[in-house]
């Protein structure tokens, strides 16, 4: 009995996180230090295997942890890595509506000198064209994005249902 309750706590405790948690502490998680660790935190366990989208804000998340490093060094070593998983994810799947707000979110949001913008046009495209196609869970949580970013001219706005 004592082995079937390890290997459950075991299981249990190395889960992946709901999607919708995660979703929901995606938007503040730059707003404070102890935000972002608790995003951070969440993501923890998620790795190369897992599923994309949590891969991608693992990424996001360490590269929202890079504005709270002390050390410039640091700041640089985390957003690269940061970054470098939502690119992996993105090639991984190319077609995801929300890797690609992911990828969009972060690339609006650095400083130019970081040089971490080239996408911004494709991604806010992609996401207008495929944002019908989506769940209507996904819809509200693009919509909610869509409405804030700096990415979307107020007639694609207009256009989002």
């Amino acid at each position: 009995m004592k082995l079937l309750f390890s290997i459950f706590y075991f299981l249990f405790s190395f889960s992946n996180p709901d999607i919708s948690e995660v979703r929901k502490l995606y938007p503040n998680a730059a707003s404070s230090e102890a935000t972002s660790k608790e995003f951070l935190l969440k993501l923890s366990e998620v790795t190369t295997e897992s599923n994309k989208t949590l891969l991608a804000y693992k990424g996001s998340s360490i590269t929202i942890s890079s504005k709270f490093a002390k050390k410039i060094s640091d700041k640089i070593k985390n957003f690269k890595e940061g970054a470098k998983l939502v690119e992996l994810a993105i090639e991984s799947e190319p077609n995801s509506v929300e890797i690609r707000l992911i990828r969009l979110s972060i690339q609006e949001n650095v400083p130019a000198i970081v040089k971490y913008n080239k996408n911004k046009k494709e991604d806010a495209m992609f996401i207008l064209s495929h944002y019908n196609e989506q769940s209507n869970v996904l819809k509200a949580y693009l919509k909610n994005f869509i409405l804030q970013s700096k990415s979307f001219s107020s007639d694609q706005k207009q256009t989002i249902k």
